[in-house]
């Protein structure tokens, strides 16, 4: 890890204060950890302050400490885990579920039933427990930050029934924002689907996603949420995913997605062996060419046919032929048919 962050830039006219105001190398501990996936930058920061991080043996009170990646990072007295290559996984998250790592009342988590075999992950925002549809999981607590920023400009959208009545008029207000109890939420748009009964479906487009946004809104103008499924969440669709279903996207598709942001989170790791790797590599090919019974191919020796077959054998006729220098020219003993 050679990244710079924050560095201040030296004034020309003091070169002194040049070597003494850069930020050191690396980055900061708080980033390192939201990358290894234990959790968001936050959490970390708030990991650090509760005393349950050292660094190099010693106990680190605060998270202002860049780290260059030769330190020994423990938690709760474990190991930080190696860094993984980023991931990202669409889930269909059904209702009944809280988007939590532990849930103080003992409430089913998404986490607890997610497959054996996933590593550990974390959500990119939250869904409400009565909330059903795409929830977006990663290995990178930095690419769950990043996506969770209204400044990325990715649009959520979800598919709504609610209680009562209103007309398109009233929902198009949105456009321009509203304050709810002293809270102002950004542009939504929200267009009627269809009644159907005393409910209304509508389709509701947003890009800030606050806490219980979409139903704070709607309340605000007469309408009782009573279902609330998330379809999209920017460029990933929850798609034909059932409820429960999880599915990784491809690693090109995520960078492609990131645009600028890409180059912070490509890996090489799986891509590349190691010097380590390729060394145990060739002695594994060394060891195999040494077998008994094993012989190296004569790449200089002409090859049979394609699939193993023999080379066509010559005739008696035509080894006659070729001894006594009389072998006849190709196809001289075929007839013009007329």
């Amino acid at each position: 890890m050679n990244v710079k962050s924050g560095t201040v830039k030296p004034s020309l006219a003091s070169p002194a204060a040049a070597s003494t105001d850069r930020t050191p190398d690396g980055e900061r501990i708080a980033k390192v950890i939201a990358r290894a996936g234990i959790c968001s930058r936050r959490e970390a920061e708030k990991l650090i302050e509760d005393g349950r991080v050292a660094v190099n043996g010693k106990t680190i009170k605060s998270p202002a400490l860049n780290i260059t990646g030769g330190e020994t990072i423990l938690i709760d007295g474990k190991v930080l885990p190696a860094q993984e290559p980023t991931r990202l996984w669409r889930y269909h998250k059904p209702a009944g579920l809280v988007t939590t790592a532990k849930d103080p009342e003992g409430r089913t988590t998404v986490f607890e039933k997610l497959p054996d075999d996933m590593p550990r992950v974390i959500s990119v925002g939250r869904l409400d427990i009565n909330t059903e549809g795409l929830l977006l999981l990663t290995n990178d607590g930095e690419l769950a930050r990043l996506l969770e920023l209204p400044a990325t400009g990715w649009t959520r959208r979800y598919r709504v029934r609610a209680w009562g009545r209103i007309v398109q008029a009233d929902l198009d207000k949105l456009k321009s924002g509203l304050t709810v109890e002293g809270v102002r939420y950004g542009p939504i748009d929200a267009v009627i689907d269809k009644v159907q009964g005393s409910n209304v479906w509508l389709t509701v487009s947003l890009k800030e996603g606050k806490n219980r946004e979409v139903k704070r809104v709607l309340a605000a103008l007469g309408l009782h949420v009573n279902r609330l499924i998330r379809l999209s969440f920017g460029p990933f669709q929850i798609g034909d995913l059932e409820p429960g279903d999880i599915k990784q996207i491809p690693n090109r598709v995520l960078m492609d997605q990131l645009g600028s942001h890409a180059a912070a989170f490509e890996r090489k790791a799986g891509k590349q062996k190691t010097d380590g790797q390729a060394a145990g590599a060739q002695k594994a090919r060394v060891a195999e060419n040494k077998k008994p019974g094993l012989k190296k191919p004569d790449l200089k020796k002409p090859a049979g046919k394609p699939g193993g077959t023999r080379a066509k054998q010559k005739t008696f006729r035509a080894k006659k032929a070729d001894a006594s220098g009389n072998r006849k020219a190709p196809y001289a003993d075929r007839r013009r048919k007329s």
